[in-house]
């Protein structure tokens, strides 16, 4: 009886003592290198950002960043990897909408966003265009649909294989307009994007920032882009709704997570540095030119987005009958 108040002492000082323990963890952290698994191939729009994020971050935090390309069954396998690793914040993931596309295409993941993986961050987006083949007779999205109506299932269009952005962009376009193409896959977005300039597909959908430099000189040409306004580096290009279309706006977007159970101050921590770097004028004025729209927030608003995306996609993807396998 006599050691009761030092019990319930020790009860009540416990959590306190847990609550300290976690806040000098935090203020503490990094003491070590940083693995950022990352779970798209290098080159391109989506390295950069990971490069010029590797490097910022770097800098703040004192510690080096690693980054490891874990590319593989669509961007699944770096996510799996990440989801089971020790979640101390020093395993790290970025990726792309896979996360909230995949749930609808595969039966059996290795893994459960929700219940794997600690949304820390958005990152950024990259909007999309529509493009054809220069000897398509078409310029603008009206003629284009227009043509696909009147020759129903002679119209191809390329992507970086079944699941991709550029994948469901083409079947949410098919099930909005209530037309007719055929799907040509590849092993990436970069080997459609060959295959449209060699006039073997007729039509791809792929991130401005990727096509640029084809644009200008007219080797494809691009018909509409895919996002809610006008993007800056193709003002004259207009934007699916103002060419007719409601609702066919299909960005790629770029997140940050950590294994379930990282400690809440460790996530609160990456945040800030994230967005503190993602608002520092040198990186936002790389990544603007490149074609990449910085894109900070908390970590509640990217479980908004995955979840609200994962509804999205999966709606895309029963209309088109995909089915998961």
């Amino acid at each position: 009886m006599l050691r009761s108040p030092f019990r319930l002492l020790r009860a009540l000082t416990a959590p306190l003592l847990l609550v300290l323990a976690a806040a000098a963890h935090a203020q503490t952290y990094p003491t070590k290198p940083i693995r950022m698994i990352v779970s798209f191939p290098a080159g391109g729009p989506s390295d950069l950002l990971g490069r010029a994020l590797i490097q910022k971050l770097t800098e703040q935090l004192g510690q080096n960043i690693v980054a490891d390309n874990r590319v593989g069954a669509g961007g699944n396998l770096g996510i799996a990897l990440a989801a089971k690793a020790v979640p101390d914040g020093y395993t790290i993931l970025i990726t792309s909408p896979t996360i909230a596309i995949s749930p609808s295409l595969y039966a059996h993941l290795d893994y459960d966003a929700a219940r794997d993986l600690a949304p820390v961050a958005r990152l950024a987006s990259i909007q999309n265009v529509l493009l054809v083949h220069p000897s398509v007779p078409v310029k603008t999205l009206k003629e284009f649909i227009a043509l696909a109506r009147v020759h129903p299932g002679k119209l191809n269009y390329g992507s970086g294989g079944p699941g991709t952005t550029n994948h469901l962009a083409n079947e949410l376009l098919i099930s909005l307009t209530k037309i007719n193409m055929v799907h040509i896959p590849y092993k990436g977005a970069t080997i459609a994007t060959l295959a449209l300039i060699g006039g073997e597909v007729d039509e791809v959908i792929v991130s401005v920032a990727s096509v640029l430099p084809l644009i200008q000189s007219a080797k494809v040409r691009a018909v509409a882009v895919l996002s809610e306004k006008r993007v800056a580096t193709l003002p004259n290009v207009p934007t699916a709704k103002e060419a007719g279309v409601d609702d066919f706006v299909m960005p790629i977007w770029y997140a940050m997570f950590a294994p379930a159970v990282t400690p809440r101050d460790i996530v609160t921590r990456l945040n800030a540095e994230i967005n503190r770097a993602l608002e520092a004028p040198d990186l936002r004025e790389r990544l603007t030119a490149a074609g990449v729209d910085p894109w900070p927030g908390t970590p509640d608003d990217l479980a908004q987005l995955v979840k609200k995306e994962t509804a999205r996609f999966a709606a895309i993807a029963k209309k088109a009958g995909l089915r998961a396998e």
